[in-house]
């Protein structure tokens, strides 16, 4: 019988992009719960380790282990590692939106706004379980690369995607609107 999860967001602030789905294999599904529940302890690596050395997984559950273990490194802010695993995520699917996101999530909190925007671009074309987490994500790197409308439409979609997440309308409040006349009014 097979189990399908969806799950996860890790939001700048709060916890990275969905981890795709997993067939519940004990190891693989320990992963996926330690990556759920934020735990940065030693067990639920081991678990993705376990379960990327020692399973036959198949693409789709090797894919979102690589992606679950990333989110892992990230909530223990090893933004690297995290990065490495998105990647190894994606030389096995590089249609993975959630791979997209995390990564571009990781690359965001090592200050590559760039990186960060287009990896979250590429994600968002791909269609990712949360778009909501993936445009509020994006909107912080719109801002740091200096895209402020962009930013601004993105925190937009984000707060109408979610409505019930305050986090997207506190960030449009920061925001005024300013009517520019034009040359020719």
């Amino acid at each position: 019988m097979k189990t399908v999860l969806f799950g996860l967001a890790l939001i700048l602030i709060a916890a990275p992009a969905a981890a795709s789905t997993l067939i519940g294999t004990s190891r693989a599904r320990g992963c996926f719960d330690a990556a759920a529940a934020r735990n940065t302890g030693r067990d639920g690596l081991r678990l993705c380790d376990l379960a990327l050395q020692e399973e036959a997984l198949p693409t789709r559950d090797r894919v979102a282990t690589y992606v679950n273990r990333g989110i892992l490194h990230m909530h223990a802010r090893r933004t690297e590692a995290a990065i490495a695993d998105y990647d190894a995520a994606l030389g096995l699917d590089p249609a993975s939106a959630e791979a997209w996101v995390n990564k571009g999530i990781a690359f965001l909190r090592a200050g590559r706004d760039g990186e960060a925007a287009d990896a979250i671009t590429k994600g968002l074309e791909l269609g990712p379980a949360n778009p909501a987490v993936a445009y509020y994500s994006r909107a912080f790197a719109f801002e740091g690369i200096g895209r402020v409308r962009d930013a601004y439409e993105d925190f937009g979609r984000a707060a109408a995607l979610a409505p019930d997440w305050a986090s997207p309308g506190e960030q449009l409040s920061r925001f005024k609107t300013v009517r520019v006349k034009s040359a020719g009014v």
